[in-house]
C-alpha cells in the first residue's frame, strides 16, 4: 500500500515537474557526479545529463558511454521537495548492463519553481534540482549534484 501511495506521489510530482520543465524551456547538461572507489580513488565527471523517465532517473555521462539508472525508490514529499530512498542500480556502459547494489542512499529532487531549503540544512535546491547522495555495498560513495535536464512520461 505504501509503496502504491509513494509511487502516486513521484508520478504527480513528476507531473508537475515536467510541465515546469516545458515552461522553462529545453536545458543543458548541468550535473556533477563524483565517484569514490573503496580504495579512496576518487572521479569527478561534469556535464552529466539528467533524465527523470518511468519512475526512474538516468545519469549519463557527457561522452554518453556511461549511464547509471535509479529505477526504485521510496518516495516521500518533504514540503515542497520530493526525497526518495533508491533501492536499486543499473550501469549501463560499453554495451553491458550490471545491476549495483545499493547499501544506502537518498534523493532530493525540486519539482517546484523556487529554490527550496533542505531540510535542517544551509543548502538550497534550485527548481528542477537534484541532490544524491548514495553508498554502493562494495563501499563505492556517488554523489551527484545538478538539474533534471528532461522529464519523459
Amino acid at each position: 500500500m505504501k509503496a502504491r501511495i509513494a509511487v502516486r506521489v513521484l508520478a504527480s510530482v513528476a507531473l508537475a515537474a515536467a510541465l515546469s520543465a516545458v515552461t522553462c524551456g529545453p536545458a543543458s547538461a548541468t550535473g556533477t557526479v563524483r565517484i569514490q572507489q573503496r580504495d579512496g580513488a576518487t572521479k569527478t565527471y561534469s556535464s552529466v545529463r539528467i533524465v527523470v523517465f518511468n519512475e526512474s532517473m538516468a545519469i549519463t555521462s557527457s561522452d554518453g558511454q556511461g549511464t547509471l539508472i535509479l529505477g526504485k525508490a521510496a518516495c516521500t514529499k518533504v514540503g515542497e521537495l520530493l526525497r526518495c530512498i533508491p533501492y536499486d542500480a543499473t550501469l549501463e556502459q560499453h554495451g553491458e548492463v550490471t545491476h549495483i547494489p545499493l547499501k544506502y542512499g537518498t534523493v532530493w529532487f525540486n519539482p517546484s519553481d523556487d529554490n527550496q531549503q533542505l531540510s535542517y540544512s544551509s543548502t538550497q535546491l534550485p527548481p528542477r534540482g537534484v541532490l544524491l547522495s548514495i553508498q554502493t555495498k562494495a563501499g563505492t560513495y556517488v554523489s551527484l549534484t545538478g538539474i533534471v535536464d528532461r522529464i519523459q512520461k
